[in-house]
């Protein structure tokens, strides 16, 4: 019989529901417990039953190395991860990582389209601030995902595998439709998209040469709470690894575009005054930085925004013309 931290407070559960997030998109099994008078929350995932596990090349549980490496725990402490446990029953493929977490849904981001307050989105971007200066200049040496995995999180070749099966996921769907989408859209984004897909060292070759800190790699509102002392819940380190630091606040403005309640420029210079409040000099390397991500979050999410309205198509349009001319990467056929 398996054992094991999660097994063990399963063993003790007085109440158990099945329970279907808004916000999952994945192939993950999700409960509610008690156990010695204790609300959890306990998420189940395989990459046999995770697509995003495989289209991110996830065969290892990366949130389970990060966590027995105590990364998760060198967090600062404006950040809540709320895991308590977790294991891995199986081999290969089939393993099942069961992630034990407190159950603190009250102080979630409310699901919708409506932007959060201002004081909580500044929290927001001041805690990632605070979460990449804890980790700044470190790299990844357990295996964790890579920045061309990331960009090629959804390139048509990568999700090829998932749009045969049987059940298409949602998000696969959309980005199939999407990247056909773009081309007449939006040249330079498609163009952009298609030369990272095909050849990613062109981002991650001189991005490599600016500094490189933790990423935890998911700041989607779905992911993100407040305490009532002012902690960020920060909920499924999913797509952990070593990176830039303005991977995660592009990650942040392409996600959430809909919850923000002030302009992407003003929330660029937010997170970018709370490095330089801590102690990071951004003067040698910001702008190439932020131009890099822009251009390789594009190659991410350039089908989503396909999808979009045109304000916000042109917003990023615009910002990869300036980003690409600046870094020397063409945007022409």
């Amino acid at each position: 019989m398996a054992s094991g931290p999660v097994t063990e407070v399963l063993a003790r559960a007085t109440a158990v529901a099945d329970v279907r997030p808004s916000d999952a998109r994945a192939g993950a099994d999700y409960q509610r417990l008690t156990a010695d008078g204790q609300a959890y929350f306990l998420k189940r995932l395989s990459p046999a039953t995770d697509w995003i596990m495989r289209v991110t090349g996830d065969h290892v549980h990366r949130p389970y190395r990060v966590w027995r490496a105590g990364i998760m725990d060198k967090a600062p402490d404006c950040i809540d991860h709320t895991v308590v446990a977790m294991e891995v029953a199986g081999t290969g493929d089939q393993a099942v990582l069961s992630v034990l977490m407190r159950d603190i849904g009250p102080h979630l981001v409310p699901p919708g389209d409506e932007p959060v307050p201002q004081a909580q989105h500044q929290a927001f971007l001041a805690h990632m601030a605070a979460l990449s200066v804890a980790f700044w200049g470190w790299g990844d040496g357990i295996g964790l995902t890579t920045m061309a995995q990331r960009l090629r999180f959804f390139a048509p070749d990568n999700i090829a595998g998932e749009l045969a099966a049987e059940n298409v996921p949602g998000p696969i769907a959309a980005a199939a439709a999407g990247w056909q989408r773009l081309p007449e859209r939006s040249a330079v984004l498609w163009n952009i998209a298609r030369l990272v897909h095909e050849r990613p060292e062109v981002i991650t070759g001189p991005i490599a040469d600016t500094p490189s800190t933790f990423l935890q790699g998911d700041w989607k509102m779905g992911n993100l709470g407040s305490h009532p002392d002012g902690r960020t819940i920060l909920l499924d380190w999913a797509y952990p690894g070593s990176g830039p630091a303005c991977w995660d606040l592009c990650w942040y403005l392409a996600l959430n575009r809909a919850r923000l309640p002030e302009s992407k420029e003003s929330a660029i210079g937010r997170y970018r005054t709370s490095l330089e409040a801590s102690g990071i000099s951004t003067t040698p390397w910001w702008e190439r930085q932020l131009d890099l991500c822009m251009i390789g979050i594009m190659a991410t999410f350039g089908w989503e925004k396909a999808l979009g309205d045109a304000g916000e198509l042109g917003w990023w349009e615009d910002q990869i013309a300036t980003a690409a001319a600046r870094c020397g990467i063409c945007t022409g056929d």
